[in-house]
Formats: C-alpha cells, sequence, structure tokens
C-alpha cells in the first residue's frame, strides 16, 4: 500500500458511526485515546481540588471551607488520582497505543476484552465520583479507607470502595492481555532479548497488575462485608485486627507503586536514546531490573508500618528489602545517563520532560530510603514529608513522564505537530511550580507538620504559602501545556512518519497508523536501538 492509499485508524469506518464507533471500537488505538480523553478529564478535576486545598492551608485556622469538607476533598483528591489516573495512566494510554506495534503487532490478542476493560473502567470511576455527591456524604478515610474508621463512619464508604473494586477488575484484565500480547503477538523474529524496553515495562507491569490488585479486591469485599453484617474482620470492637487491613492493603499498594512508576521508567528508556541518537546503555541490565522491581516490589510492603507495630525482626527485614529495591531503581538511572553521556544531544521538549523525571525521580528515591530506615521513618511517619515523598515519586515520576510520552508520541498519534516553544516554556514552569510546590512540605515534614491536617501551627505557614504559589504556578502550567497539545492536534503542521529519527518499529510506519499498524511486514532489528 502506497502513501495515498494509506487510510488511517482515525479515518477508518468500521461497523458503528458517530461515537458508537469509538465507544464499541475493538482497535487498540482508538480504545487507547478513550482511556486518554477519560484520564485527562479526572486529573484536571484532582488538580483543581488539589488546589483548593492548598488554597485552604496557605493560613492557619478556616479560610474557604470546613473541616469536613477539607476531609473529603482529601480523600475525593487521592480516589481520583490514585485509581482513575495514576494507576491506569501509561498502561492504559500508551501501552494500550503502542505496545501492539512496538512487537510488530496488529493489536492486543482479546481486542474485545480490553474495550470491556475500558468500560469496566468507566462504571468504577462514575461510581467513584457519584460517591462523592451522595446525601450521607462524601467518604471521609482518606484514599487508603483505613480500619476501623472506615467501618464505622457514616459516609458513603461502601460506594467508593465498590467503585476502587471496580477499577482493579479493569487494572486486572489489562494485565492479562498485555501478558499474553507479549507472549504470542511479537512479530517474526522478535525475540523478547530485541524487544523495545517499553514494551519490558509493560509486561513487568501487567505481571504486578495480574497477581497484587486481587489483594487488594479482597480486602475492600471484606471491608464492605463488615459494614454491612457487622462480620469482625477489621474493627476491635467485632474481634477484629485493624492492622491485618494494613498488611492487605499495602501488599497490594507498594507493588502498585510500580504499576505507577514502571511504565514511567519505560518511557524515558525510550526517549532517551532517541534525542541522543545513541544506543541505549545496558539494554539487559534495563529490561531485567524491570522484572526485579517487580519481583522485590512484593515483599517490602511492611516499611508502611513501622510505627504500627511489629517485631524488631520483620522491621530489619522490610527495612533490607527496602533498600535492595532501589538498587533496580539506581541501575536505570545510571544507564539513563551512559546513555547520555557523547550522545548527539537535541534538547527538544519530550526529552526536557525525560530530564526533569530523572531529577524528581532521584529526589523521591533518596528520600525513600529515609522512609525505608527505621529510625528516621519514625521521626518523619505520617508528617508532610511522606506527602512530599509521594508525590515526587508519583507525580515527578509518572506525571512527568506522562507529559514526556504525550509529547514523544503525540506526531504518531494523531499526525500533527505542536508548538515547541509553548513545550518549552510549559515544561519549565512546570518543573519549578512542582519544586516550589513540594520541596518545602520535607523541611516541615521534619520539624513536625503532621500530613492531612486542616489546621497548623504558624510557624509551618511560609512553607505553606511558597507551596500554594506553587501549586497556582503548576496548574497553570499544565493548562498550557494542554492548551498548546490541543492547538496543536487542531491547528498544527502535518507530522512526518519520523519526526525525532528514532528506530524502534513505531516510527517505521506513516502518522497516525493504519487500522493494522503495519501495511507491510515490519522489519525486526538485533537491536531496536540502532542509530546507525
Amino acid at each position: 500500500m502506497n502513501n495515498n492509499e494509506h487510510i488511517s485508524f482515525l479515518e477508518h469506518q468500521g461497523k458503528y458511526k458517530g461515537i458508537f464507533a469509538w465507544i464499541f471500537a475493538t482497535d487498540h488505538k482508538r480504545i487507547a485515546f478513550l482511556y486518554m480523553y477519560a484520564i485527562a478529564a479526572f486529573f484536571l478535576v484532582g488538580a483543581i481540588l488539589g488546589l483548593l486545598m492548598r488554597f485552604e492551608l496557605i493560613a492557619p485556622g478556616e479560610t474557604i471551607m470546613k473541616p469536613q469538607v477539607y476531609n473529603g476533598l482529601f480523600t475525593v483528591h487521592g480516589i481520583i488520582m490514585i485509581f482513575m489516573v495514576v494507576i491506569p495512566g501509561l498502561s492504559a494510554v500508551f501501552g494500550n497505543f503502542f505496545l501492539p506495534i512496538l512487537i510488530g503487532a496488529k493489536d492486543v490478542s482479546f481486542p474485545k476484552l480490553n474495550n470491556f476493560s475500558w468500560w469496566l473502567f468507566m462504571f468504577g470511576s462514575i461510581l467513584a465520583v457519584a460517591s462523592q455527591l451522595l446525601k450521607s456524604g462524601p467518604p471521609d478515610t482518606g484514599w487508603t479507607f483505613y480500619a476501623p474508621y472506615s467501618t464505622t463512619t457514616g459516609t458513603s464508604v461502601i460506594i467508593a470502595t465498590t467503585a476502587a473494586f471496580i477499577l482493579g477488575f479493569s487494572s486486572i484484565l489489562t494485565g492479562l492481555n498485555f501478558i499474553v500480547t507479549v507472549h504470542r503477538m511479537r512479530a517474526p523474529g522478535m525475540k523478547f532479548f530485541n524487544m523495545p524496553l517499553f514494551p519490558w515495562s509493560i509486561y513487568a507491569t501487567a505481571w504486578i497488575q495480574l497477581l497484587a490488585t486481587p489483594v487488594v479486591g479482597i480486602t475492600l469485599i471484606m471491608l464492605i462485608a463488615e459494614r454491612l453484617f457487622g462480620i469482625g474482620f477489621f474493627n476491635p470492637d467485632l474481634g477484629g485486627d485493624p492492622v491485618l487491613f494494613q498488611h492487605l492493603f499495602w501488599i497490594y499498594s507498594h507493588p502498585a507503586v510500580y504499576i505507577m512508576i514502571l511504565p514511567a521508567m519505560g518511557v524515558i528508556t525510550e526517549i532517551i536514546p532517541t534525542f541522543c541518537q545513541k544506543r541505549v546503555y545496558g539494554y539487559k541490565a534495563i529490561a531485567l531490573s524491570s522484572l526485579a522491581i517487580a519481583g522485590v516490589g512484593f515483599l517490602v510492603w511492611g516499611h508502611h508500618m513501622y510505627t504500627s507495630g511489629m517485631s524488631e525482626q520483620a522491621r530489619w527485614f522490610f527495612s533490607l528489602l527496602t533498600f535492595i529495591v532501589a538498587v533496580p531503581s539506581a541501575i536505570k538511572v545510571f544507564n539513563w545517563i551512559s546513555t547520555m553521556y557523547k550522545g548527539s544531544i537535541d534538547m527538544k521538549p519530550p526529552f526536557i520532560f525525560a530530564l526533569a523525571f530523572i531529577f524528581l525521580f532521584m529526589i523521591g528515591g533518596l528520600t525513600g530510603l529515609i522512609l525505608g530506615s527505621v529510625a528516621t521513618d519514625i521521626q518523619v511517619h505520617d508528617t508532610s514529608f511522606i506527602v512530599a515523598h509521594f508525590h515526587y515519586i508519583i507525580f515527578g515520576g509518572m506525571g512527568f513522564a506522562f507529559f514526556a510520552a504525550i509529547h514523544y508520541w503525540l506526531p504518531k498519534m494523531y499526525g500533527k505537530m505542536y508548538n515547541f516553544k509553548r513545550a518549552n516554556i510549559s515544561a519549565v514552569s512546570l518543573f519549578i511550580g512542582f519544586n516550589l510546590l513540594y520541596f518545602p512540605q520535607f523541611i516541615i515534614g521534619i520539624q513536625g507538620m503532621p500530613r492531612r491536617y486542616f489546621d497548623y501551627f504558624p510557624k509551618f505557614q511560609w512553607a505553606q504559602i511558597l507551596s500554594t504559589i506553587g501549586g497556582v504556578i503548576l496548574v497553570s502550567a499544565i493548562i498550557l501545556m494542554i492548551y498548546n497539545l490541543v492547538m496543536g492536534v487542531r491547528k498544527g503542521a502535518k507530522a512526518p512518519a519520523n519526526p525525532w529519527k528514532g528506530s524502534t518499529l513505531e516510527w517505521q510506519i506513516p502518522s497516525p497508523p493504519s487500522l493494522e499498524n503495519f501495511d507491510t511486514a515490519p522489519v525486526v532489528k538485533e537491536n531496536p536501538y540502532d542509530y546507525n
């Protein structure tokens, strides 16, 4: 098929017309768009709620909301950002769109199951939003739903936990689909160790989704059963144990951190060699470190619970494993920097976002070692230090990687280019606003500022003011970035097939791709990062 006959997946007329051609689509690329638009909308809502909390905290005492409203806001903010944005984020959008293309496949293994996963995601998300509007009031437990408070509060906890359960089921089905796709759909001649590294990260993530998510599903069902039928799982008044809830919750939720961060690492590993025009350094080390992070990540949940009551032996064991899981992450950072060494670096927007990711992720990782050590963790546990560390890992990690990915792959997805100058301004503004928002929280956390508190002592106000200013800059930069991307899609110049001179398979096909991705059989290279 020549270029004049090329019909992109966006133009293809299928069985359905109009919006039904999208919501009932089985093409992995259209499903990726469905996820992206939904996640972008939820992200904006979550960001606005976060900014409202920052305005409340700009001064001691009540400013714009009551304490109970504040409790509801941070719970809603957490549920939206964790379950509806961060966990599905990169896997559901870019995993869906690019995993099949990068391994030379026409689609994922189970296209209809892929569409069903999106429907589950939307149903769970709508239910989560609905839980905030019920007469009983939004859940006020925090996104962790900690017992025993979550078993006794009169707010709409059952609806919110049911929503989280459904969202988890969507995640399980997506992970299963990706595992089978990697094993069964690779192009002829593509072995595991000449597969690009983004599919490696999605593959490792999918195993966590498949194995860890059922644990939180069972936990949420136990919580619902306790509220409905008075079964004593977690409430001490009924003979339950609240520490059991923490163990079950973190057995899932710490691996879930790697559901968030592994695809982010995969994105960065695609961007750096492209904009350095150089083979990635230590290909096998990066690939195997993804599996190592996924494996060891299952074993470190106890470092969230040093103050909950556990034996000394358990404390040092979880502390040791926490330091061990940092090793494969450090391997990736070392290999990224080594790839840049003596490379022909091209400072385009995706690369700038990638550099910001590395810097912020390193701060998040190093502060994570402070939390992995028992003595220092006890000092800063449940302070705003945790808030800062968490956002440096999740937003500084997954968030900036998502921004890098959309700037990297938007020309391929839409066939249009965006304005580089506006993209660079938004990237720098995001970086400044993010650090201004979260870095002061490290300092006052060490000084003793508790997290989740509606009020605080006046000595912490300087940091809260800086953080609020940072929040305003951050949200403004996000709005500028979205405006630039939308204008690029609507009015941008036509994108060439390979605007960045990339070497992986997605750059060998037209922009945007055709319905079945490849008009002719893809050429599989021995090394996917060959720039010679």
